[in-house]
């Protein structure tokens, strides 16, 4: 479970969120002490019905979360959405 282990430890330093901050956006599902066992081991473990309350930490998808700790996708509506970069080149002639 080293993916879910990168996960957390990745998005809490990109959000610059401590395991007390990670653990309030669960509703104190995973407690602090958990969060920062997430963070620190390479022997992470969740549960089916922790998935959301960590994404929701995260700030991520639930179905990311449940890729990394190896659990079953579950169906999400916004994944046929059709994304691109909506960027405009801008030149000098124009």
């Amino acid at each position: 479970m080293a993916d879910l282990t990168d996960l957390v430890r990745r998005r809490l330093w990109e959000l610059g969120r401590s395991p007390d901050q990670a653990s309030q956006r669960t509703g104190w599902l995973i407690p602090p002490a958990t969060m920062g066992k997430l963070a620190r081991s390479g022997r992470s473990f969740i549960t089916e019905g922790l998935a959301r309350p960590l994404a929701r930490a995260l700030d991520v998808t639930e179905n990311r979360v449940r890729r990394a700790a190896g659990l079953a996708q579950v169906p999400d509506p916004r994944a046929d959405i059709s994304t691109g970069p909506h960027l405009r080149l801008v030149g000098r002639d124009c």
